[in-house]
């Protein structure tokens, strides 16, 4: 067999391979019930919102690893 000819079958081979996979994914994603979509937006939901209340108090500490950044980049 010619290189060329190997070479085709192994694209061939993976452009398979990514279907595959494409497929299994989209089978998982369409299993859940509506329900359960709902149930797991309202947890991220949650979850964000949660995060937001916590780096509102944080703007002093981001200063701060600002300026150390800043401060070891001008040292070089």
């Amino acid at each position: 067999m010619r290189w060329w000819k190997l070479l085709g079958l192994a694209g061939a081979a993976g452009v398979v391979a990514t279907g595959v996979v494409v497929v299994r994914a989209e089978r998982r994603r369409r299993s859940y019930t509506p329900d359960q979509v709902r149930e797991q937006l309202h947890t991220r939901f949650a979850q964000a919102v949660a995060g937001e209340v916590v780096e509102a108090g944080e703007p002093e500490s981001r200063r701060v690893r600002l300026r150390a950044w800043v401060r070891r980049v001008l040292r070089r």
